[in-house]
């Protein structure tokens, strides 16, 4: 309960202080993040870190 509580506040302080804009930045950071964790110990690793 508290991961989504934790969200509605994220949300509810964007849309207070009309920050909006951050959205696109913050989702695009934790799917990067999702990636980098997922990819660690499988056998797409090598080609991931070519991207970067």
């Amino acid at each position: 309960m508290t991961g989504l509580s934790l969200i509605h506040e994220f949300w509810l302080f964007l849309r207070q202080n009309k920050k909006l804009w951050l959205l696109p930045i913050v989702i695009v950071l934790l799917l990067l993040g999702a990636l980098l964790i997922f990819a660690q110990g499988s056998a797409l690793a090598p080609f991931i870190y070519t991207i970067f």
